[in-house]
Parts: C-alpha cells; structure tokens; sequence
C-alpha cells in the first residue's frame, strides 16, 4: 500500500476538503493516507466523520501553516515547520511516496524543489495540467507557471517528462508531442521556440512539431510544450472561459426550456458538460522533474479534486515516473554528446 501525505492545512476550504478528500481516497483507493497539519484541527475534523478511525489515515503534526499571503521564499525560511515541508520531508525520508498540496503555490515548488531536489538531467521541475479535448482524451501542457523564462533545453526535458505523464497517467499508447507556438511551420515562432524545434525533432519521442493555440482542445496532441509564462495564461484563460460557457449555458436552458421532459434531460446534458470540463476530476499538477512525486491542486479545491489528487500521485509514484524520466533523459544526453563527437 503506498503512502500519500496530504498538506492539510493550505487549501481555500482546508482542512475540510482535505479531510474528506483523504478520507474519500482511504475508503476507495488502495492508499494510505498522512493528514500533515495541526493535529488538535484535524482530529477535531475528523470527528466529523464517524468511519475514519477504521481507515488507513493518520496525523503528523505541523505547527505552522503557509498562506496564500506569503512570499515562497520568506516561508521556505521562517516557517520550518510549515505543513508543505513538513509533507515534503515525509517525502524525501521515504515515510510517504507522495504529496499532495492545495496551497500557496510558489511554496509548494520552492520547498519541494529544495527537500526533495531535482532529478539528475532536469534543469528546473516543470508543472503540467490536462486540459479536456474533443477525442475524449485530455491533453497534457508543460509548464503551465514554474518557470516564467526557459531556455530551449528546458522545453526537451519538458517534452519528455510529459510524454511520460501522458504515457503513465493516460495510458496513451504513443504520445503526440507539440510545440505551442503561432504557427504550424518550423520557422513561426520566437527566438525560443525557433532554438527549441531541432532539439525536440532530436528527442525519441513521436515529435508532431509545432501545435497553435486553437489545438489546445481538438486532441490533434497528448502533449503541449511551452515555458510557463505562455502556459499559465492559457490555463487561467481557460479557467475563466470554462466559468464563463458554464454560466452562459445554464441560463440559455433555464429561458429556453418549457417543457418538462426536455429540461430534464438538458439538466442531465448540462451535467454530464460539467463533468467533462470540472477540474477537480483531474485532481491537481504534478511538479514534474523532482526527486518524489508532488502534485499541487487548485487552491479552491473540493473534497473531489483532493481525492483524485491523491489517486494520481499514488499512479505517479507506482508508475515509476521519476525513474523513467531520468533514464530517457540520460540516453537523450548521451546520444546528443555522441552526436557533437562524430
């Protein structure tokens, strides 16, 4: 049975969400779970829920607690104690294969970055978000907000490390790989994604070459490539497109429909819409490229959303994600050297 500990304490709605979230994950999944928080808290919220005590959830106290106000690096120094580090050394130990964190996110990264380190061959850890498509089959983007300025290398380990979540986490038999650029031709692009393409070409991996924003949603990927700064806008953006269309659509229903039958099954549409497009059944972003395996959710995520986060960092750990990275990375570095030798 693997071990996940849970940031109790960092989420919008914590530690109710994340109490319940653990406790959903414990009574369906084959996991263990470490509530890392304040203990007198969560036992009193867990108190809540009748059934836990015969669950595999315990509590490893922390007595501090990072908020969203605070700088990454001021609480990486001040707050030694805080749940995310505390959770991210249960990590590194050993005592838990995974975390899993709602709560400030330049925190999380920075403190997971410096307990866990970095695997050997990744420059600077990475974020990756699945994004719904058309096929049904959701696409992965890296970075979606690590890290703001990257260089060409960067984006072939980014390349990679997706091209494994994709393969690990999706089941995708042979990962399509894009470059997000503002065009198809090698040529579009700026400096970076110009330098990038070749190295990319470069890599094993089942390079599609460059992909336009319009792709994001059609599924023509499995994998989107690009530095962070490009990658958080489109997430936020499509964040609030999703919010936006969800609105919109409950209304146009609502003034449309007068009949009963039809509105029941435009409810049972609108729900399955929903559904498709909800964050939380995706879980959270793992941070790709560190030495354990840390996943960071949406800071107003849901008891779901906790759950499904602790079941894809239980995947990533048991999928041996981290190990296949650094692999193919070595090979990639020693055929590129081999290469430059000839």
């Amino acid at each position: 049975m693997l071990t996940i500990a849970v940031d109790a304490m960092g989420g919008d709605y914590a530690p109710g969400s994340e109490v319940e979230g653990a406790i959903r994950a414990a009574r369906t999944l084959d996991v263990r779970v470490i509530l890392v928080g304040k203990e007198d808290v969560l036992r009193r919220e867990l108190a809540l829920h009748e059934d836990w005590r015969s669950l595999p959830i315990e509590i490893h106290h922390a007595s501090e607690q990072v908020t969203m106000a605070d700088s990454a690096a001021k609480s990486v120094r001040l707050k030694r104690d805080s749940s995310i580090r505390v959770a991210s050394r249960l990590v590194r130990e050993g005592v838990a294969q995974g975390m899993v964190s709602a709560g400030n996110t330049g925190a999380v990264m920075v403190t997971a970055k410096m307990v866990m380190g970095t695997i050997p061959g990744v420059d600077r850890p990475a974020l990756a978000s699945a994004f719904p498509t058309l096929k049904g089959h959701p696409a992965v983007m890296v970075d979606v907000g690590a890290n703001v300025d990257c260089s060409p290398n960067m984006l072939a380990q980014f390349a990679v490390m997706g091209e494994i979540y994709s393969r690990v986490i999706f089941r995708t038999a042979s990962p399509r790989v894009g470059l997000l650029s503002i065009g198809e031709e090698a040529h579009k692009g700026n400096d970076l994604t110009r330098l990038a393409f070749p190295l990319l070409q470069s890599l094993p991996i089942n390079f599609a070459g460059n992909v336009e924003g319009r792709d994001v949603y059609t599924g023509a990927v499995d994998v989107i490539v690009c530095d962070g700064f490009i990658g958080n806008v489109a997430l936020k953006v499509s964040e609030g497109l999703v919010d936006v269309i969800k609105h919109m659509l409950k209304e146009s229903l609502e003034a449309t429909i007068t009949r009963k039958v039809g509105y029941i099954l435009s409810k049972a549409g609108f729900a399955d819409f929903k559904k498709r497009v909800d964050y939380s059944e995706y879980g959270g972003a793992p941070l790709l490229g560190v030495k354990g395996v840390c996943i960071i959710c949406h800071g107003r995520s849901n008891a779901n959303a906790i759950k499904n986060a602790i079941r894809v960092a239980a995947e990533f750990a048991g999928g041996q994600i981290n190990r296949r990275i650094e692999e193919e990375l070595a090979a990639w570095s020693t055929s590129r050297s081999a290469a430059r030798a000839d």
